[in-house]
């Protein structure tokens, strides 16, 4: 199973790429591949803007034009996910995912195309994609992730109930209620 790590977005409410932004002194970056790498996931691709760094063991996938929005992000991981391989989906702005919403979702695997963490009855990240439903994100367009087709398309979803999403870090004030919470 492979990790697709979105992150090219452009930050326009956070400032600035999330892909620099630190948590904890590390890059969001760094924390949500060391997730997918405790978790058995091999590889580790994460869809980063022109010129990001990325930590070692992390096959970087640059989106060239991340202005296009979510979905094209989406449709680059997507495509390199190696063959007859499934994926999972996280965002490079929910870096406290826990362990176990992660391990929920692997769990669930083979029942279903698609599969997604549920809380609160609201889909969220991390969203497990077999390889026969690949086809499904190349249909995607604009700043448009997974949600509207997860709800569009309920026959294909295993839909794994969480106590809670990971808090998304959108804005500056959100990384610092973070760093709050982590402590010194």
């Amino acid at each position: 199973m492979a990790a697709v790590i979105l992150a090219a977005g452009l930050g326009r409410r956070f400032g600035s790429p999330k892909v620099v932004a630190q948590l904890g002194g590390q890059t969001l970056l760094l924390r949500v591949s060391r997730l997918a790498r405790e978790a058995g996931l091999n590889p580790i691709i994460a869809v980063v803007p022109r010129g990001a760094e990325t930590p070692s063991r992390v096959d970087a996938v640059v989106n060239t034009d991340p202005a296009r929005g979510l979905s094209s992000s989406l449709r680059l991981g997507i495509a390199a996910v190696p063959a007859n391989r499934a994926a999972l989906v996280l965002l490079v702005d929910q870096p406290t995912m826990p362990r176990e919403t992660i391990s929920a979702v692997l769990a669930a695997r083979g029942r279903r195309p698609l599969v997604v963490a549920t809380a609160d009855d609201r889909y969220g990240p991390p969203v497990l994609i077999e390889p026969e439903a690949f086809d499904l994100v190349s249909d995607l367009s604009g700043d448009v992730g997974l949600r509207d087709l997860l709800v569009s398309r309920p026959d294909l979803v295993e839909s794994v109930e969480v106590p809670a999403h990971a808090p998304d870090v959108d804005t500056a004030a959100d990384l610092e209620r973070l760093e709050d919470r982590l402590g010194p």
